[in-house]
């Protein structure tokens, strides 16, 4: 990469646009800009979720190539009509997450975000991943050339870091609280 990012401030993006990849320039509130930053603080929350787990070497192995398929989603973003997300990266979070599910007991009810600190970290990345989704399809609708596999990757993920704050609680031995509706 060499000096590629040598110098941080170019001044170029103080009338409110932003540079893609490709050369063009485009308003920083476009959907295209929105679905980016919000996979970009996605990949965040999930390096903050790899800190505050107990060194579970497979998990944060899973959680390091999630926040590298992240940057490759951003860079889908990056460059219009770009593919690098496809089946294979589903079909990947789709086994990573059956593997964590397997062991934990059937759902009966919802559960509210928390238990350990680091479940209630994956919550926290699942939230900002559903808004992902939002951005993601907001973007879709306007530009259809938007791969369907971004969608499900996302869509995917936010499963994945349900089941995963579901796995960290159960590793810790702490329990779930079920959401009791009505309560006041």
């Amino acid at each position: 990469m060499g000096n590629r990012l040598s110098k941080i401030y170019t001044r170029t993006g103080d009338d409110g646009s932003t540079g893609l990849a490709d050369g063009n320039r485009i308003a920083k509130n476009a959907q295209r800009v929105e679905a980016m930053g919000t996979a970009d603080e996605l990949n965040c929350h999930i390096g903050l979720l790899i800190e505050t787990l107990d060194s579970d070497d497979e998990l944060v192995e899973s959680l390091r190539r999630i926040q590298h398929h992240l940057f490759d989603l951003g860079g889908e973003f990056a460059i219009p009509g770009s593919r690098v997300i496809g089946d294979e990266h589903i079909e990947w979070l789709e086994g990573t997450l059956d593997r964590h599910n397997e062991g934990l007991p059937p759902l009966k009810n919802f559960v509210l975000p928390g238990g350990s600190p680091g479940a209630a970290q994956c919550h926290l990345a699942r939230a900002v991943c559903r808004r992902a989704e939002r951005r993601v399809t907001s973007l879709a609708s306007l530009e259809p050339e938007i791969g369907t596999e971004i969608g499900r990757y996302i869509n995917r993920l936010s499963d994945l870091l349900f089941v995963l704050a579901r796995a960290v609680n159960a590793d810790g031995n702490r329990p779930e609280e079920p959401w009791a509706g009505g309560r006041d």
